[in-house]
């Protein structure tokens, strides 16, 4: 009789890392351990000294029990994904989802991943708002194609996540990252140097493109394979080709509305805007941009007008409890999701605090600046120090503010531009996010996959789905380092009158 293997389901997995974070900080604080932090300060480079803290401190023991619920109520990621959930619960309950995708069963399997692949990778303009949309939101609809929802969900994450250096012109990001890459950059080598948005616009859409072909082959010849069947859900929802007319005249209109609101120029219109700066990616994306923080809730308003008229048209919905009540459907069998938030939103606040990511961080920093590499050696010990850091700083900003003071200034000397080093840190940032279990959003999608997953044939894990997803991880790794190197040695522009080399 074979012994059955004890699997640690993703709860208890997450706390016992919490207690290995707080044992390695605690005795690497007691060791010592410290790193040399270099960052840009009132047009300087001003280095200092950061130490890793421990949890069994005065300090510590103030901020372990102080912290949780404050950290869990300011946890951004579960605000929108509450705010995506009841307007995908809508578009459900209305049978809007139901009228929209069931016409596309007969589409063959292998275009359905090219076009969840590609849409995951170009929602790198709408930055984390893809997770929280995108991956719920598959789900769905691979229910109503009559295909694997848990295949769509981890789909639909690869996309998102090992396309995230990708995308159509530039993602959310770009513009944060590039205002890390100018300070570095004209702080210490070239105080003319100019950041433009648009720099990597070339190799971002030739990357979306190759990403999205060679990852629908990898998914359909390495994934699908491992992932076992989903829960199907079924439902006796009406479909009213009238319901669907009305409701795609008020999407159109109610898009065009948005889009309004999100061009500057015209009566009225900019709203969304932070028209102070005069960059059009700076007045979208920048820090006091209203677009940032409206898009969720514009879309909640979008899904509710449209599946409020089909519902009502179709009779699926005939009453205002109905539609009340339809916000809220996709919340059943979800409870597991805020459980997992509140326990990964403590693991990524107490790593944070010890700074045990940080010195890590600092380390590879320091060991790769004394290196005398240049060209293609230096560019591929770049992709694989920043995909180790990614596996304690999952967050590509902080990453950055770390990396870039050192990594951009010593490509300049080995004559890369600043651009193209910036390319190759999200290339390897999307690799590295898709290898940690720190990442908060591999988490959320554990949380789906525990929904849509046949219990009986199948158990969630933290590391058994990380297992899962390894060789299709890798294989992009491989697709991204050939894309780099091969635009380096070919080197033809990035973007608009940009090269790799200087």
């Amino acid at each position: 009789m074979k012994k059955k293997k004890l699997l640690l389901g993703p709860v208890i997995t997450i706390i016992a890392m919490i207690l290995v974070i707080i044992i390695v900080s605690a005795i690497a604080s007691a060791f010592g351990a410290q790193g040399e932090v270099t960052k840009v300060a009132n047009g300087t480079l001003e280095t200092s000294v950061t130490t890793v803290r421990s949890i069994f401190s005065e300090e510590g023991f103030k901020y372990l029990f102080s912290s949780p619920v404050q950290t869990f109520k300011t946890f951004q990621p579960l605000i929108l994904l509450i705010i995506s959930l009841m307007a995908i619960s809508i578009g459900k309950a209305s049978g809007l989802f139901k009228a929209v995708f069931t016409k596309f069963r007969k589409v063959k399997p292998s275009i359905i991943t090219f076009i969840t692949l590609f849409v995951g990778i170009i929602s790198s303009f709408f930055g984390e708002y893809g997770y929280v949309v995108l991956v719920p939101l598959v789900a769905v609809i691979y229910q109503y194609l009559g295909r694997n929802s848990v295949l769509g969900i981890l789909t639909a994450f690869i996309g998102i996540t090992l396309g995230y250096g990708a995308g159509l012109v530039f993602n959310f990001d770009d513009f944060q990252l590039g205002l890390l890459t100018k300070e570095a950059a004209t702080v210490s080598v070239d105080k003319d140097y100019v950041f433009n948005a648009w720099s990597n616009s070339f190799v971002m859409i030739a990357s979306t493109l190759i990403l999205t072909i060679v990852g629908t082959i990898i998914v359909e010849a390495f994934l699908k394979p491992k992932v076992k069947e989903s829960i199907q859900e079924e439902d006796e929802l009406v479909i009213s080709k009238k319901g669907l007319i009305f409701s795609n005249i008020a999407f159109v209109i109610l898009t065009l509305v948005f889009i309004y609101m999100i061009i500057p120029g015209f009566p009225g219109s900019g709203l969304l805007l932070d028209l102070d700066q005069k960059d059009f990616v700076a007045q979208l994306l920048g820090g006091n941009a209203p677009f940032v923080d409206a898009f969720i809730f514009m879309l909640l308003i979008i899904m509710m007008i449209c599946s409020g008229i089909y519902g009502f048209i179709s009779k699926n919905i005939t009453n205002t409890n109905q539609f009340s009540v339809g916000l809220s459907k996709e919340f059943d069998n979800l409870g597991y999701l805020f459980v997992l938030m509140f326990f990964v939103s403590l693991l990524v606040s107490i790593l944070s605090w010890t700074n045990l990511g940080e010195v890590v961080g600092a380390w590879l920093i320091s060991f790769m600046s004394g290196l005398e590499f240049t060209g293609i050696p230096l560019i591929v010990t770049m992709f694989l120090i920043i995909v180790v850091m990614s596996l304690l700083i999952p967050d590509s900003i902080t990453k950055w503010t770390i990396a870039a003071p050192i990594l951009v200034p010593l490509f300049m000397k080995a004559n890369i531009t600043p651009d193209f080093t910036q390319f190759v840190f999200k290339a390897a940032d999307s690799v590295g996010k898709g290898l940690t279990p720190f990442f908060i959003y591999f988490i959320v999608m554990l949380a789906f996959l525990e929904k849509y997953n046949d219990k009986e044939t199948n158990k969630i894990t933290v590391f058994g789905t990380l297992k899962q997803l390894l060789p299709t991880i890798l294989l992009f790794a491989i697709v991204w380092i050939v894309i780099v190197i091969g635009w380096f040695v070919i080197g033809i522009p990035i973007g608009p009158e940009t090269y790799p080399t200087m």
